[in-house]
């Protein structure tokens, strides 16, 4: 019951900072002077293009641009009715691309769920490889094994992931014949799902998963050496062992219970941080994922499908946070106990 009403709070919390960042998002995306339909009405004017002239101002208008910024922001997030009623973001309406003069929500529809798709591969890939590697190291400290996982760490955070990209690129398709480029063979592309579908998306994850988990695992590997270490040395380990306590059960038992808070409360900061940090990635290995959208819309000032792809991003964050925070309260009943006080 006390798990139920922190998880209902955490929820509308959740709520509270969405609509918060919401508000700074619409503010920082108009902080730049103009716009994408003023820049382009100057332009035609400049040119003497009426006609483009006279659908660039009804756009604006359509899109009550031409309303202060107050107003602007209550009708896009849906909480103040525009010159299409109450049907901003709350009721399902994601804006109007003017850079690729489509509706927001067909430009970001298949890419949204390959998105998800991609980054979800590399957190599972960050946990399965960093778990292991962090606990052996720290288990077999100062041996060879612990030296060849830090080595294997710097290299996966030195090198970058565009570079990584291109030699995966090279390499896996002379030795493993991987395919090269995008999340699915170019007959799959707008095609209803299939099994052979699927299994070109999970032969064309293969890359992307690797190159964007790698540094992602790298990282974590070192906390958790550096976590686990910091618990074997202190005194209740060397308790259980003079008690006879073996080995692996007193490292399963005690100190990568305790080493595993940072770990998972940085579920939360993973999510966001391959959703960003995959946009290269994305360009360079020509994914279909929302990164090369959100590029060409902060570039052109497309302000509804950068606030989108913004406010997407912003909601893995939320999530991921508050999945971190309730599992740590499953974790640790020294959580558990600080939230019933």
């Amino acid at each position: 019951m006390m798990f139920l009403r922190y998880a209902l709070f955490r929820f509308i919390t959740m709520l509270l900072t969405l609509w918060a960042v919401s508000l700074l998002i619409f503010i920082i995306i108009n902080l730049p002077p103009g716009d994408y339909l003023s820049n382009q009405i100057a332009e035609l004017r400049a040119t003497g293009q009426a006609e483009g002239v006279a659908k660039a101002e009804f756009l604006r208008s359509e899109y009550a641009l031409d309303r202060p910024i107050w107003e602007q922001y209550l009708i896009w997030v849906g909480m103040a009715p525009g010159p299409q009623g109450w049907y901003g973001l709350i009721q399902g309406n994601f804006g109007w691309s003017f850079e690729f003069d489509r509706p927001v929500s067909e430009i970001v529809g298949d890419a949204l769920w390959l998105t998800v798709l991609v980054n979800l591969a590399a957190v599972l890939f960050v946990y399965l490889v960093a778990l292991p590697l962090g606990v052996i190291a720290a288990a077999k400290s100062e041996t060879w094994v612990d030296y060849t996982a830090a080595f294997v760490g710097y290299l996966g955070l030195a090198t970058p992931n565009f570079l990584l990209a291109l030699m995966l690129f090279y390499y896996g398709n002379k030795y493993f014949d991987l395919p090269i480029g995008g999340l699915m063979s170019p007959e799959f592309e707008g095609e209803p799902m299939s099994w052979d579908k699927v299994k070109s998306i999970l032969v064309h994850l293969i890359v992307p998963t690797f190159v964007i988990g790698t540094s992602g695992a790298a990282a974590m590997m070192q906390r958790l050496r550096a976590n686990m270490l910091d618990e074997l040395s202190k005194p209740y380990v060397e308790t259980a062992k003079a008690k006879g306590l073996a080995p692996s059960k007193l490292l399963a038992k005690y100190p990568l219970r305790m080493a595993f808070n940072p770990f998972v409360a940085d579920i939360g900061n993973l999510l966001p941080a391959m959703v960003s940090g995959s946009v290269l990635v994305s360009v360079v290995l020509g994914l279909q994922t929302i990164g090369p959208s959100l590029l060409t819309a902060l570039k052109s000032q497309d302000q509804f499908l950068a606030g989108f792809v913004l406010m997407f991003v912003a909601l893995l964050t939320l999530i991921g946070t508050m999945i971190s925070d309730l599992l740590l309260v499953l974790l640790d009943p020294r959580i558990r106990y600080g939230a019933r006080g």
